[in-house]
């Protein structure tokens, strides 16, 4: 019998978020993945893992060569030693929404400097009592965008409370707390960074319980150009973030990785572009 040479077959990692099936960050890698390997002519295996126990993460068989031409990780929730594993077992990998002093392949967005940005347009706008709802800290996005956010605060000499400082984790029921917390507070802010859009809307929907007008009452901005923005009365500002470019160029530089075809170790920053709707205005005419 003749032997049949199979398709190349790439594995996608995504780390389980919650209601994994409607998540915005999710569907546009996916999206960009399957698109690279439409035109490249290979099979995608999409392997969803707990986000709590990163033990079952690569099992055997994911790490089988004569299987599996190369690993794509669409994050890694910071622990870089599932990735270090799946190196030292000679599988061509990459990761993205990750940077890396390491000799690690990586496709990134730059998180800091976006959040840096914003925060920098919120002070030009007059604003100086800044708020933010972080993202999941376990992730190097949300810790970045909290970093780039303390940083433009304190290149500016601008204090704020700790009470200013939540957790969101990028989720819709967090982060409703955290606004309330926020908004409730007898010094509130003027202005709040949300890490994420899903989060920004649900900012929205407690100013708006709480009689609170955005912009004129209250400036936000959001991460991510989520097209859930479609849905609010106010066209928010955030930051666009190449989620299906980010993920269309690791599936690509994943396939030369494993045809010898790429210098390693490949590392590119893909730089956001922040986007100025309608819900943050200058303090003076709020």
């Amino acid at each position: 019998m003749a032997y049949i040479r199979r398709k190349p077959i790439y594995v996608l990692i995504i780390p389980r978020f919650q209601d994994i099936f409607h998540s915005y960050f999710a569907g546009e890698i996916a999206k960009g993945v399957n698109l690279a390997a439409s035109r490249l002519n290979v099979d995608i295996l999409v392997h969803i893992v707990d986000r709590q126990d990163h033990s079952e993460w690569l099992d055997p068989t994911l790490l089988d060569r004569r299987h599996v031409d190369g690993i794509l990780f669409a994050d890694i929730d910071r622990d870089i030693n599932v990735v270090k594993r799946s190196i030292m077992k000679g599988m061509p990998t990459l990761v993205l929404n990750n940077a890396f002093r390491d000799p690690i392949n990586y496709i990134s967005i730059d998180n800091y400097e976006a959040a840096y940005e914003v925060v920098e347009y919120l002070i030009e706008l007059g604003h100086t009592r800044i708020a933010t709802i972080a993202g999941d800290l376990h992730t190097q996005a949300g810790q970045s965008r909290l970093d780039g956010f303390h940083d433009a605060l304190n290149k500016h000499n601008i204090k704020i409370p700790d009470a200013y400082v939540k957790n969101g984790d990028f989720l819709r029921t967090p982060a409703r707390a955290a606004a309330e917390q926020l908004l409730k507070l007898k010094e509130r802010p003027t202005a709040i960074f949300a890490a994420s859009d899903v989060m920004a809307l649900e900012v929205m929907d407690v100013a708006k319980s709480r009689k609170l007008r955005v912009p004129q009452d209250l400036s936000l901005v959001g991460f991510d150009d989520n097209p859930i923005n479609l849905t609010s009365h106010v066209r928010l500002s955030t930051v666009a973030q190449p989620l299906v470019e980010m993920g269309r160029v690791g599936l690509e530089r994943l396939y030369q990785i494993s045809h010898g075809k790429a210098r390693l170790p490949v590392k590119e920053v893909i730089r956001p572009a922040l986007i100025k709707g309608q819900s943050a205005v200058s303090i003076r005419h709020s």
